[in-house]
């Protein structure tokens, strides 16, 4: 069973290596917090298992420690960026605090980022706006690699992309983060690291051929995964990838054309005000609403009651701030490696 941490000390370790490792205060509080709640959540492939990686992206001279983004283009309620490959965490923070700028303005504002390093647990942020009782939606690419392949195809085009939506209700906030994938990089790579298998066929080898096995996608010839839908409908993921892809690299004017070699994303944040549109209160009536409907629904004899999306990584938040976070398997040992490189000490297990 894994070992729980405090979550305080836990965050404040992380913000001390990131800033022992050079990087500004103000982005690495953002990026341990960010990343603490990830596995807070439960989505721990997205979580401190990142914070090595990290950490090497700012030893490597790839992640800037310092400045800002570019901005390339602004009018009322749209500005794009040049992240500059600064740290993911740290620009979607940005990013959600100016598109709520335009929104409490214009009703709605949209942000598009070029060049961001890699950006976390898309989970993460989305109740640092409902709680504000505003809806966002985030969505991400990284045109530096390929993983999945287009339905019916069988090389690699493009990554999971995921969407990211979080709403209020009346009776609390919806928050959903999902891949258009079946799966994702991060647990296919560490299912392979553990020499495991996944739990059911969601990838494709070289031939087209449904396996469970993760290595497919690192021996050559690669496979790749699947979209949502598999086999048997997944051009319903494969379409909603290229949307994403779309909404992302292609708003912000740069992406795989480019063929850039650096881990990053491209990534778009839309930030709406309720009471600009109906009104806040219509709107909380209308989605918590349907939202009880969903919770009261029946379900077959014996079966756990549905579930609001969100609702399990809240239930866990709570429990884990209170009780400690456990962290995956191999991640205090990494830790661990890079607090006596850099000096920071690693807090002691509850």
């Amino acid at each position: 069973m894994s070992q729980l941490y405090d979550v305080r000390e836990m965050t404040g370790f992380s913000t001390r290596l990131l800033a022992a490792a050079g990087l500004d205060d103000d982005k690495a509080k953002a990026v341990a917090e960010i990343l603490v709640e990830g596995d807070l959540m439960g989505h721990t492939t997205h979580g401190l298992q990142l914070l090595s990686p990290y950490l090497g992206e700012i030893q490597s001279g790839r992640m800037p420690v310092t400045g800002g983004q570019e901005v390339i283009s602004k009018r009322a309620a749209v500005e794009a960026w040049d992240g500059r490959y600064l740290p993911g965490p740290w620009l979607i923070i940005q990013a959600m605090e100016t598109a709520e700028a335009m929104a409490r303005s214009c009703g709605t504002g949209t942000v598009v980022i070029r060049r961001s390093n890699h950006i976390a647990c898309l989970a993460a942020y989305l109740k640092r706006a409902t709680d504000r009782d505003l809806v966002v939606v985030i969505e991400s690419s990284d045109p530096a690699t390929k993983s999945v392949a287009p339905y019916g195809g069988l090389e690699a085009t493009h990554t999971p992309n995921p969407i990211a939506v979080g709403y209020p209700t009346d009776s609390g906030p919806v928050l959903l983060d999902v891949s258009t994938s079946i799966t994702t990089n991060g647990m296919v790579g560490r299912l392979n690291k553990q020499n495991s298998r996944l739990p059911y066929p969601w990838l494709k080898d070289h031939q087209g051929r449904a396996t469970d096995r993760p290595s497919v996608l690192f021996d050559e010839p690669k496979g790749s995964i699947m979209p949502i839908g598999g086999l048997d409908h997944g051009h319903k993921g494969y379409a909603l990838g290229l949307m994403v892809e779309a909404l992302t690299s292609g708003l912000a004017g740069f992406g795989r054309v480019q063929a850039p070699t650096q881990w990053g994303a491209s990534v778009m944040v839309q930030v709406m005000d309720p009471e600009a549109f109906g009104g806040l209160e219509a709107f909380k009536r209308e989605t918590g609403a349907l939202v009880d409907a969903c919770r009261t629904n029946p379900v077959p004899e014996g079966s756990p009651p549905v579930r609001i999306p969100g609702e399990r990584g809240l239930a866990l938040h709570q429990t884990y701030s209170q009780q400690g976070v456990p962290l995956p398997e191999g991640v205090p040992e990494a830790l661990s490696d890079w607090s006596e490189r850099l000096g920071v000490p690693f807090p002691p297990a509850l």
